[in-house]
């Protein structure tokens, strides 16, 4: 226990300062030793409390929520003509909700008018049941929805980083610029070319892809001196000649994998990620062998527009109609603009006693799988992708015209994607 005749400051300063090196050092850990002994204090009163009433325990474990950048996740306002723009960060979903009120409160408007007009006698109704609700209206307390939530309010409320893309918003803007990424119907069967920038070694990771992505071939780039360069305009215009619906290019550096660039066949856009944390299947513990069978898509966590169309662009690397039989999956999720790429193969067995029932993104037990729990097996490969630049169209030198570029935003709370 702390002794009685040593009490720190609040501030957990040295109770005097001294000229001697020895006796700084010996006061330190005298002190660290005594503010270790209160906080160690504090801490076995707290739980001799919460079990006597364990409902001071749950209310501690409700309100000890972490701030983490997530949590702290900022939007740009923006009104209903300039929220699908590329560079603005705001929550496509929650626009169009917006939009969906509006237009229904202008409806309900037009009603109430029109039926202010029929007659007179509805009107003065109208009219007096208008000025009581006014006078409501006064006595409440007035509120701006409009007002940005504090950092301790935003930690409180339910997680959205778990939160499933809803590719049915399609932006009126985004639709308009991008007919062949955002269309009604769904994206054909995929076909996709993959190659390696000049002079590469990176055939190995090329084959790797081909696995991951469905009905693609890796055809390498000429490395011979006196061989033809082709350059990814050039590569692209002979993939849509023989009906390639996007080109895959994998960029190194000093043999090692720095990015890769998609290409939108026929017209264009083209992606810029820049790849980290490659892992090969073999590496990763307890992996296991894919096979060839057609995996399932998830897209989580693309919210903006640029995400939306990020997302779409994903769409179009896989079959629509997977083949349940081969129990695999990809998923893509975006956290802090960082895409995770991983491949799993799953099963369904029965819960165990001693496992926890599944429980969905506000914390409650999913209804009607209680006793089922889903094993999951990576198959690889995994790795990390980050968006660095949308250009216009299949451009002959990359860079010179572009959609959206990354790296211009330095807040760390407002996010892209």
């Amino acid at each position: 226990m702390t002794s009685k005749k040593f009490k720190p400051s609040p501030k957990a300063s040295l109770p005097f300062k001294t000229g001697n090196k020895q006796r700084r050092q010996d006061l330190y850990v005298k002190q660290k030793r005594a503010r270790d002994g209160l906080k160690r204090d504090d801490h076995f009163r707290r739980k001799r409390e919460e079990n006597k009433d364990p409902k001071l325990r749950e209310d501690r474990i409700k309100h000890n929520i972490p701030l983490t950048l997530d949590r702290k996740r900022v939007w740009d306002e923006v009104d209903r003509d300039t929220g699908d723009g590329l560079g603005v960060s705001v929550d496509a979903e929650r626009l169009k909700r917006q939009r969906l009120e509006e237009e229904a409160e202008a409806e309900i408007a037009d009603d109430e008018e029109a039926a202010a007009d029929g007659s007179a006698d509805e009107r003065d109704s109208m009219i007096d049941s208008g000025s009581e609700e006014e006078e409501d209206k006064t006595l409440e307390k007035p509120r701006n929805p409009h007002r940005t939530r504090t950092a301790t309010e935003r930690a409180t409320s339910p997680t959205q980083s778990t939160t499933s893309t809803n590719l049915d918003i399609t932006p009126e803007a985004l639709a308009a610029r991008f007919p062949t990424l955002f269309t009604t119907h769904p994206p054909p069967t995929p076909k996709i070319l993959i190659t390696t920038s000049i002079n590469s070694n990176l055939h190995h990771e090329a084959q790797l892809l081909t696995n991951l992505f469905p009905h693609s071939v890796y055809i390498p780039r000429s490395a011979h001196r006196y061989g033809h360069k082709f350059s990814v305009r050039e590569i692209s215009s002979f993939a849509k000649n023989r009906n390639y619906t996007a080109v895959m290019v994998l960029k190194e550096d000093q043999k090692k994998r720095t990015g890769l660039t998609f290409v939108h066949l026929p017209h264009g856009p083209t992606f810029h990620f820049s790849i980290s944390n490659w892992v090969e299947g073999k590496k990763l513990p307890g992996h296991g062998n894919p096979t060839n069978h057609t995996p399932e898509l998830i897209l989580n966590n693309f919210r903006t527009p640029l995400g939306l169309l990020t997302a779409h662009l994903f769409r179009t690397m896989f079959p629509p109609q997977p083949e349940i039989q081969g129990r695999q999956v990809v998923t893509l999720h975006n956290q802090r603009d960082y895409i995770f790429l991983r491949r799993h193969r799953y099963v369904f067995r029965e819960k165990r006693a001693t496992e926890r029932s599944v429980v969905g993104p506000d914390g409650q037990e999913v209804k009607g799988v209680e006793g089922i729990r889903a094993g999951l097996q990576e198959l690889g490969p995994r790795f990390t992708m980050k968006l660095r630049r949308i250009d216009k169209g299949i451009q002959r030198s990359s860079g010179q015209e572009w959609e959206w570029q990354g790296g211009m935003e330095k807040q760390r709370t407002k996010f892209q994607l």
